[in-house]
C-alpha cells in the first residue's frame, strides 16, 4: 500500500530541510508504517513533472501526493499532515494557516534565491 502522504521537500534550503527534520521526528511512528514519506525534491526534480510541478514550484510551496496519487500543494500538505500528527490537528483549523504559510513560502523562497542556494 503507498503512504498515505508523500511530501516532496528541499533539503537546499536551511530552513525548509530543519522545520521536515522536526517535522518528520513527530509522527515517526506514521513514517515506520509508512503512512507519512519525505523526499527530497533535488534527489527526485521531475519526480512531479506529469503533474505540470517544476523543480522551482515545489521549491516555493511543498507538493504532497495523498494515497489516490493526488497532488497537494502548498499549505493543504502541511494541514494534511498535521491530521495525520497525533496533537497537532488544532493547527489544520487556524483560520490564518493559508495566509501565514503562504507569505512566508514566498519570503523563504526568495531568500533562498538570493542566497544563490540553487
Amino acid at each position: 500500500m503507498p503512504p498515505h502522504l508523500t511530501i516532496y521537500y528541499n533539503t537546499r534550503c536551511p530552513v525548509c530541510d530543519a522545520g521536515i527534520d522536526w517535522q518528520r521526528n513527530k509522527p515517526l511512528a506514521l513514517v515506520r508504517v509508512g503512512t507519512v514519506e519525505f523526499r527530497d525534491i533535488n534527489e527526485q526534480p521531475d519526480a512531479l513533472a506529469h503533474f505540470g510541478a517544476t523543480l522551482d514550484d515545489i521549491r516555493r510551496r511543498l507538493h504532497a501526493t495523498d494515497e489516490g496519487g493526488r497532488l497537494i500543494v502548498g499549505a493543504d500538505v502541511a494541514i494534511a499532515l498535521w491530521r495525520l500528527t497525533p496533537g497537532e490537528g488544532w493547527l489544520a483549523a487556524l483560520p490564518v494557516t493559508r495566509f501565514a504559510y503562504d507569505r512566508f513560502a514566498d519570503l523563504l523562497f526568495a531568500w533562498n534565491r538570493l542566497s544563490g542556494r540553487w
